[in-house]
Parts: structure tokens; C-alpha cells; sequence
């Protein structure tokens, strides 16, 4: 059965698409980008993008009872790889045992102009 997550302490979708569908005891997370939840903005910079992306993801996760330690695969957008040794920093601040299987990849753009976005897939 598909269940679909929707939590106000993550941003809102931005298009045809939701938050995170859970399917038994997996859960496939959209796309994160720094929108604050709580004014709907995107937040400016590499370091504080990464924080509010990871901070979004939890909060989904938290919305089914999940936490960063169910994250088993992400996949990192940038649209600049010059910024891989500080994303990796702070990302790797959020798993301290066993990370999870992790693709990091530079696009071109990003919706609204982010300059990060994550997507994980959980298991509980």
C-alpha cells in the first residue's frame, strides 16, 4: 500500500510531486532544496543550505516515525562540485555510524535557484 507524507515542517512541494511516499517499510523522499518551512524562503549559502536541506529531511522522516539513521541511500545535487568538501563536512556531521550508500552528482541548475538538493530512500 502507498502512502503519501505530507508535514509542515518541511516545505511544501512546488509542483506535482509529494514530500516522501511511504511503501511498507520503505519511504522514497523527494528532492529536498533549502526552503525554510516556516517562511517559505530559500536560505542563502553552501553551509546553511546544507543544514536547512538535512533539517527538511529529517523532519519528513520524523512525520513516519523515522530518523537519520533509516537513511539507507541519498543522492546529492550540486550545482557546483566546488562545493563538495564543505557539503561533505557538514552532511557528514548528520551521520556520526554507518552513513548511507551515497551518489553526489553537479547539475546545472536547480530549482529556485538552490544550490544543494537532496533525495533519500529510508527503511524501518
Amino acid at each position: 500500500m502507498k502512502k503519501v507524507i505530507q508535514t509542515d515542517s518541511a516545505p511544501k512541494a512546488i509542483g506535482p510531486y509529494s514530500q516522501a511516499i511511504r511503501v511498507g517499510n520503505f519511504l522514497f523522499a523527494s528532492g529536498q532544496i533549502a526552503i525554510n518551512p516556516a517562511i517559505g524562503e530559500l536560505v542563502d549559502g553552501i553551509e546553511a543550505q546544507t543544514k536547512q536541506v538535512m533539517e527538511n529531511v529529517k523532519n519528513i522522516l520524523a512525520a513516519e516515525g523515522m530518523d537519520l539513521s533509516d537513511i539507507v541511500k541519498t543522492t546529492i545535487f550540486l550545482t557546483d562540485m566546488n562545493n563538495f568538501a564543505t557539503v561533505n563536512e557538514i552532511y557528514g556531521g548528520y551521520f556520526n555510524q554507518n552513513p548511507p550508500a551515497r551518489s553526489c552528482v553537479e547539475v546545472s541548475k536547480l530549482p529556485k535557484g538552490a544550490l544543494i538538493e537532496i533525495e533519500v530512500v529510508a527503511y524501518k
